[in-house]
């Protein structure tokens, strides 16, 4: 590589109805004159993860992700399951042109591309926490997140959503008004501090790093992306009407002082399920629900903001 700042750029193409390639043609002459630049486009289920380890094996360490908040979410796999670079040695900056673009919320990054890039090129950066779900069974690999997971109706949306993208910025409304009809309640058991609890009409868990998600909802309490701590919710034994009614309290956060919700904090959490698990996300990426520890590494990657 020559003395010039390297950058690898990511670019999901289909991300934002298509926006992905012609916002990597407007941007790349001006990155390609100030830096050394290579870039793949994204071709299948989870490229990013493939193009982010060979992008690391060639000794790139700062990285440009141009998509949604899944793209995001496969590159931090693609980071977290490798041991030949420390994730704390790599920088990463957003160009976010997907349908939620809930990190980016959080840390007041601009939607708009061209401002996006300017916050890259100014070179300001802070730190994060990533999120780890170890599943008990061996044959699966860890899934990693840096936004938010959600097990229960959430899940749902997202299965919903993700199947279903023609309705633009309203399609998060849609997956949650046809999940209302397809959810049921489900069993859990969760274990924090040594102390398990068991719930039988559990409705949705939320294991909050960031502030927001399904398109700007807040499900968690006191998020804070940086205190090494997992922000969560239990909502139990909600009805559809229940819902329906405190539908502005899930934008506003609100939800969490009703009173079918717990709270808590914590580094580590283990999770179990009966045979008829939920719905499971993270960073709005579907995943499998099985028993599973969840664990931080606190302040794990470095982004541009």
């Amino acid at each position: 590589m020559s003395t010039k700042k390297a950058f690898f750029v990511i670019i999901n193409p289909v991300s934002g109805n298509g926006k992905g390639k012609k916002i990597w043609k407007n941007i790349h002459p001006k990155l390609h004159q100030n830096y050394t630049i290579e870039f793949g486009f994204t071709t299948h289920i989870n490229h990013e993860i493939e193009l982010t380890k060979t992008a690391l094996k060639k000794g790139f360490k700062h990285f440009i992700i141009i998509g949604g908040d899944g793209t995001l979410n496969k590159f931090i796999t693609g980071v977290f399951s490798q041991n030949l670079v420390d994730s704390k040695d790599i920088t990463f900056g957003v160009i976010a042109i997907g349908t939620g673009n809930d990190w980016i919320k959080t840390h007041n990054i601009p939607k708009h591309p061209t401002k996006a890039l300017q916050t890259i090129i100014n070179g300001t950066t802070d730190t994060q926490d990533v999120g780890c779900l170890t599943y008990l069974k061996p044959d699966l690999p860890n899934t990693y997140f840096i936004n938010l997971c959600g097990i229960g109706f959430d899940g749902l949306v997202v299965n919903i959503v993700n199947n279903n993208r023609t309705f633009g910025k309203f399609t998060y409304i849609f997956g949650a008004l046809k999940a209302l009809f397809l959810f049921k309640l489900f069993k859990t058991t969760v274990t924090l501090d040594l102390k398990s609890k068991s719930y039988d009409s559990c409705f949705m868990i939320q294991l909050g790093i960031c502030k927001y998600t399904g398109s700007g909802m807040q499900l968690t309490k006191q998020p804070n992306p940086k205190d090494g701590l997992f922000d969560i919710s239990i909502a139990t034994g909600f009805t559809k009407w229940d819902i329906v009614k405190n539908i502005i309290s899930l934008f506003n956060g609100n939800i969490v002082f009703h009173k079918k919700i717990e709270t808590y904090k914590t580094n580590h959490l283990q999770l179990s399920f009966n045979q008829q698990a939920p719905n499971s996300q993270a960073d709005g990426e579907q995943i499998e629900t099985k028993d599973m520890n969840v664990s931080m590494h606190p302040k794990a990657i470095r982004f541009y903001c």
